[in-house]
C-alpha cells in the first residue's frame, strides 16, 4: 500500500515545478524570494561547516586513541 502511494504521489515533474514556483511567487511576493533564498543558503552552509567540525573532531579523537608504534 506504501509503495502505491509513493508512486502516486512521486517527484514532481516539469508542470508541477511551475506551477509550485508561481505559487510561491504568489505568497512570497518577488522581494521576499531573494532573503529567503540567502537564507536558505547560510542554513546550509552553517550546517555543512558544522558537518566538518564533527568530522574534524572524530578524526582527531581517533588519532589520539590509536597507540603509535615507536620506530
Amino acid at each position: 500500500m506504501t509503495m502505491g502511494l509513493l508512486l502516486m504521489f512521486g517527484i514532481p515533474g516539469g508542470p508541477e515545478l511551475i506551477l509550485i514556483m508561481f505559487a510561491i511567487l504568489l505568497l512570497f511576493g518577488g522581494k521576499k524570494i531573494p532573503e529567503l533564498a540567502r537564507g536558505l543558503g547560510r542554513g546550509i552552509r552553517e550546517f555543512n561547516q558544522a558537518k566538518a567540525s564533527i568530522k574534524q573532531e572524530l578524526e582527531e579523537g581517533l588519532e589520539e586513541e590509536t597507540p603509535k608504534t615507536k620506530s
